[in-house]
């Protein structure tokens, strides 16, 4: 009976213990299985996180430093994604009150996949006043908070200065004169394509257009045109150039006002003297450049009825410096002497063509002057009374045969054979022959000693 109760005994024993395994076992299961769903729930946090904080704005960018107001404008913006999967990104915007954003092509989600890429390009319109403002880029992400960004957005007034810097003193008719325009960029940001167009009613430039292709901020650009004026009028130059993708405009006035070129070379004739010899006459002197430029291409003929003829029709001087000058030598036949055309013609700087006629009367041995000039192409006629005009003129300009600059008189009177007012090479006769004796004088001061005894010798 004993060992029954025994048996019993060990059977319940296990029983109970089996019992205990049991609960222990699906507590811990259920344990393990909290946990778990809290590590998944912790996990899943930390992955929302995460996927916004490893996108991040990795270059930023406008189409100009600065805007003019109510200018159109492009920011572009590349996000990067630094983690290890794709990342849905949507809806960027631009926020500002002083600025209106346009519908952009960014509609839904995009991706951005591990270690790339994204730009997105967002139009806009800025406005005034003008200031420096931070605008707000803002992007959401797909399981994530939204990505901000400030953006530097400047608006100013200043526009490409332009000025003339360079140009005549006065503006010669038909003449081609340099004028130069320099345009100056005030503004914090390069300008580009300008394109300068000189307008003006009966006025040429040359170039027609130029173009400039940038000009840096703080920066200037200088270009010189020919100007050649046919009547007097305001040269307009239209200025147009690009800052971002927006054109804008300025004008440049220069008043052109006809008159003589006070820096004008002015040829003047004296010295002259007159030769005959049979049918041909031969007149020979000076010109003197008393203008301020050079006068280049120098040369000396005679007009009509004055036949250009002999050994020097026309005889070609060259350059005449400023104060200086050259001498010339022309042979002609004529059969009246009373009025003999002489033509001085040059050429300036530019190439430009300018003559002046001094007419000359040769038949009583005296030359009354009277004299007019043109430029380029125009025929140069003389008259016998006092003339104005261009550079070389006779009277209230420069180029003035008598009284001064610019002064005519057409009673003064030039001896051809003593020079202008007496001043020819005969008034220095008495000083080459007291030059002559001095010389003679002093050799034979110092050959006296072997002149007298020569002398002695023959005795």
């Amino acid at each position: 009976m004993k060992w029954k109760l025994g048996i019993l005994s060990c059977l319940l024993i296990l029983l109970m213990v089996s019992a205990v395994y049991a609960d222990d076992s699906s507590s811990t299961t259920s344990s393990t299985s909290s946990s778990t769903t809290s590590s998944s729930s912790t996990s899943s946090s930390t992955s929302t996180v995460d996927q916004a904080a490893l996108v991040y704005v990795s270059n930023i960018s406008l189409d100009t430093n600065e805007y003019f107001p109510d200018d159109e404008g492009t920011l572009s913006v590349t996000l990067t994604n630094g983690g290890t999967s794709a990342i849905g990104l949507e809806n960027p915007t631009l926020i500002s009150p002083h600025i209106s954003t346009e519908n952009n092509d960014w509609v839904g989600m995009s991706f951005v996949g591990a270690g790339s890429s994204l730009t997105y390009s967002i139009p806009f319109t800025v406005k005034p006043p003008c200031g420096t403002y931070f605008a707000l880029f803002t992007i959401g992400t797909q399981n994530g908070n939204a990505i901000h960004y400030p953006v530097k957005i400047k608006i100013s007034s200043n526009t490409l200065t332009g000025a003339i810097t360079s140009q005549p003193t006065s503006y010669a008719p038909e003449a081609e004169q340099n004028v130069t325009l320099t345009l100056m960029n005030t503004r914090s940001g390069d300008i580009k394509n300008i394109v300068i167009t000189p307008v003006g009613s009966g006025i040429d430039a040359d170039p027609s257009v130029e173009l400039i292709p940038t000009i840096s901020a703080g920066s200037s650009s200088a270009v010189t045109f020919g100007i050649t004026p046919h009547q007097a009028s305001d040269l307009t130059f239209n200025v147009s150039y690009q800052d971002g993708d927006n054109t804008h405009y300025t004008d440049v006035v220069l008043p052109i006002t006809l008159g003589q070129d006070k820096t004008a070379a002015v040829p003047i004739v004296n010295n002259v003297e007159l030769t005959s010899s049979g049918s041909t006459q031969e007149i020979t002197g000076d010109v003197t450049n008393a203008g301020i430029t050079d006068a280049y291409g120098v040369t000396v003929t005679v007009g009509s009825p004055a036949i250009a003829t002999g050994t020097y029709p026309v005889y070609a001087i060259g350059s005449i410096a400023s104060d200086d000058s050259g001498s010339f030598d022309v042979t002609f036949s004529a059969n009246d002497l009373s009025a003999v055309p002489l033509v001085v013609s040059w050429k300036d700087s530019s190439g430009n063509d300018y003559n002046i006629t001094k007419t000359l009367d040769l038949s009583s041995g005296t030359s009354s002057t009277t004299g007019s000039s043109t430029s380029k192409t125009s025929t140069t006629s003389s008259s016998s009374g006092s003339m104005s005009g261009g550079p070389g003129g006779m009277s209230g300009g420069p180029g003035g045969d008598m009284g001064g600059p610019g002064g005519s008189s057409s009673s003064s009177v030039t001896s051809l054979f003593s020079g202008s007012k007496g001043g020819g090479i005969s008034s220095f006769y008495p000083v080459i022959g007291a030059v002559i004796i001095l010389i003679a004088g002093i050799v034979l001061w110092k050959k006296r000693k072997w002149i007298l005894l020569k002398l002695n010798k023959k005795q």
